[in-house]
């Protein structure tokens, strides 16, 4: 039997946790990458050890990046997952953070073009719509293989927090987030509903807006408490969905960062860059954006979301022309 291979690159906690997701849902083989030695061996090793209790069947496998040559391991690989990657430290700006994640990534870039040039790659490193972008130039791949987490985790956590308040199952809430991964991201109210009924009809305008911010600052919050770390749990799963989504051809429509031209640049106002949109993910990749029709205050929002790209995106073009 012919198994789905999936590769990890990154074996810090998205990274490991994300493998433990996709190992328990059976979604296929996985394998581990980091620079760090030994540790995506022993972490393989310790989650394939508990496979037998989940009864899959899974081979989970951890190399070492010391060279280039070792992401030879790449080749077969259905989907690719790049979470490699710094945070935000005190004191480092955020051009600063955008230059160091590009170089951390363009080895993994220049190795997926050259081992496996047909994989589906989601990229997490952050800021995650500007790193896909940045990946798309280094790699070679075709833009449409190519996702970035965003609005797939923005969007459960908004459809959390309405839940949370509502008293009501997560199941029936649905909404919605687009724009880049940042404080400027756009959660749609209007697209927004529990069971069926628009969210406006449920809440008062002051607690959308406090849901609103919640969401914005999301990240931040797991910041928080957390001290020394940032969010894991949220984003392997969010993952994982997107991954399930390429593997199974569930064609799920999904929030995220995917790649804008044609007549979808004319109606964002967005041409040849990654931003979050709504997308139908499937064994192809992006397999089809849909156009979001935006009200004055909405296409207000929108704008400032797009200048942010695009700033940052030109960061990267002079990053790339200079390196």
């Amino acid at each position: 039997m012919t198994r789905t291979k999936i590769s990890v690159i990154g074996a810090g906690n998205v990274g490991a946790s994300l493998a433990q997701f996709l190992v328990n849902r059976d979604l296929g083989d996985v394998s581990l990458f980091d620079v760090i030695e030994g540790v995506p061996e022993g972490k393989a090793l310790d989650l394939y050890e508990g496979t037998p209790h989940w009864g899959v069947d899974s081979r989970i496998s951890g190399f070492t990046t010391k060279s280039p040559e070792v992401y030879k391991n790449l080749e077969g690989s259905e989907v690719i997952v790049v979470t490699a990657g710094l945070a935000r430290k005190p004191g480092m700006s955020r051009d600063d953070l955008l230059n160091k994640n590009i170089e951390i990534i363009r080895d993994v870039a220049k190795s997926v073009g050259k081992y496996a040039p047909k994989a589906k790659v989601i990229v997490v490193t952050n800021p995650a719509d500007i790193m896909a972008y940045a990946f798309y130039k280094m790699s070679g791949l075709k833009p449409e293989n190519i996702l970035g987490l965003g609005g797939a985790l923005d969007s459960a956590r908004f459809r959390t927090f309405l839940a949370m308040e509502l008293g009501v199952s997560v199941k029936d809430v649905n909404g919605f987030v687009i724009g880049g991964h940042g404080d400027d991201m756009v959660p749609f109210i209007r697209y927004s509903s529990a069971g069926g009924i628009p969210i406006e009809k449920l809440l008062s305008r002051e607690k959308i807006d406090e849901i609103v911010k919640r969401t914005r600052f999301g990240g931040g919050e797991i910041v928080n408490f957390l001290k020394t770390g940032s969010a894991y749990y949220a984003p392997g799963i969010s993952i994982t969905s997107m991954a399930e989504s390429i593997i199974k051809d569930k064609k799920r429509i999904i929030p995220c960062a995917a790649f804008i031209s044609g007549k979808h640049a004319e109606h964002y106002g967005i041409s040849g860059k990654f931003i979050g949109v709504p997308v139908k993910i499937g064994t192809e990749g992006a397999e089809h954006i849909y156009d979001i029709d935006f009200q004055p205050a909405e296409l207000e929002l929108w704008k400032k979301t797009v200048e942010s790209v695009n700033s940052s995106c030109a960061l990267v073009d002079k990053f790339l022309s200079t390196h």
